[in-house]
């Protein structure tokens, strides 16, 4: 008898987080489990915790993994960066390999981070259709956690699935209907969006959704809000600073407040020249956001977290040329923020790459805080997209079906 063994791959900080809401789930559900009445008359497994290794960060280490590398260090985005690091992420891979092959996890949990994590799945899967024997019994279930968005990009990566997990989880409603259409054999399920659960424990959520705030007499209130990677806020700084000043000439006692997820990234955003009026904080997102008359923010799950909180928004992007043209060949949804998507039309301003003007960000923005009614419709909008997200409780979904699959 052994306890039952998890090997988890996280390679962002997103996925960091989100593995670490699970590995609790998990555990409390394995030992549910265990102690269930089997009719074998050797129990295969112990009510013991079960184990938990793999790659990833400090919230995962903090949550009871035990890892091997810590992935998320090296996380990446565009074309230009990967490739430097192609030797790198080799090695990265083929260390995780070896370590599945030597602990041989029941499960093996990837987390987002598609293109390694794929790779990943796939090595193994390699590994035990060659070897797999009465001798040899080694065949763990493979979970993608957070669907690749197949539906937007590169479609024809879907076909790979199938053959290389056993369960996809998605966090997006509109998913498990595109895979029946498009790859029937995928075993899908949607879990919710993790959104709900961290402003739920946040105390910030009601469920169901609470009716969207009123204005107040107060001067508006903008938040900034550039992204999570240094690149993004060399982009996306100057852009914000611009447009808030734009808006500060036109309405007279506009406040602004910068929110970064932690002082290193404050302390890049000071470099950039953030002036005193602008107030600069490395924490308290959602108390900044049930305060936020708009925001201006990049794209990414932040907006998510904005529609949830009924605030409306204008979205920026912008990455390097040589990324967005590649991009742009492949892209194929019409829009690019995930609330967008998700009503079919857009709710918040999208300005994208040479769109991303301060003169025009500004110009958006002062059209919703001119325009009570607009602002109004806005928030009611936003605040019915809740409900297409799956209600708190994601972990311990995603950890129920990953479980029925051991079962």
């Amino acid at each position: 008898m052994r306890p039952l063994t998890f090997m988890i791959v996280a390679g962002e900080a997103s996925g960091d987080l989100l593995a670490a809401e699970l590995v609790p789930a998990l555990r409390s559900k394995v030992i549910q489990l265990a102690q269930q009445p089997t009719s074998d008359v050797q129990p295969r497994r112990t009510p013991l915790e079960p184990l938990f290794f793999g790659a990833g960060g400090p919230r995962m280490a903090a949550a009871g993994v035990e890892l091997a590398a810590h992935l998320t260090q090296h996380a990446v985005v565009g074309l230009a960066e990967p490739l430097r690091r192609l030797r790198l992420f080799g090695k990265l891979l083929g260390q995780l390999v070896r370590l599945a092959v030597q602990r041989k996890p029941d499960a093996i949990v990837c987390v987002d981070f598609f293109g390694f994590n794929h790779r990943l799945a796939r090595a193994i899967r390699r590994y035990v259709r060659n070897r797999l024997s009465w001798f040899q019994p080694w065949n763990p279930v493979i979970i993608q956690y957070v669907s690749p968005q197949v539906w937007a990009s590169r479609p024809g990566r879907v076909r790979r699935l199938a053959a290389d997990y056993d369960l996809v989880l998605s966090i997006l409603p509109f998913e498990k209907a595109w895979y029946a259409a498009h790859a029937p054999e995928v075993k899908i399920e949607f879990v919710g969006h993790p959104v709900l659960d961290r402003l739920a424990q946040a105390g910030m959520l009601a469920w169901p959704a609470a009716e969207p705030r009123t204005e107040t007499d107060e001067p508006p209130q903008v938040v900034l809000l550039p992204g999570s990677r240094i690149d993004e806020l060399r982009r996306h700084v100057p852009v914000m600073l611009g447009a808030f000043e734009l808006i500060r000439s036109h309405l007279r006692g506009c406040a602004a407040k910068m929110v970064l997820p932690d002082e290193t990234l404050a302390a890049q955003a000071r470099s950039l020249g953030v002036p005193e009026h602008v107030e600069l904080v490395h924490d308290g997102l959602y108390q900044a956001l049930s305060r936020a008359t708009i925001a201006i923010a990049k794209s990414g799950t932040v907006t998510l977290e904005c529609a949830v909180l009924g605030v409306p928004t204008v979205v920026i992007y912008k990455t390097s040329w040589p990324t967005y043209l590649v991009a742009k060949q492949f892209v194929k949804v019409k829009h690019l923020a995930m609330p967008n998507l998700l009503a079919g039309e857009e709710l918040m301003p999208e300005l994208i790459q040479a769109a991303a003007t301060p003169a025009n960000v500004a110009r958006a923005a002062l059209e919703l805080l001119n325009d009570p009614a607009r602002l109004r419709a806005l928030r009611k909008k936003l605040s019915q997209l809740t409900a297409q997200l799956g209600g708190p409780g994601v972990a311990d979904r995603a950890a129920t079906a990953i479980t029925d699959l051991l079962k």
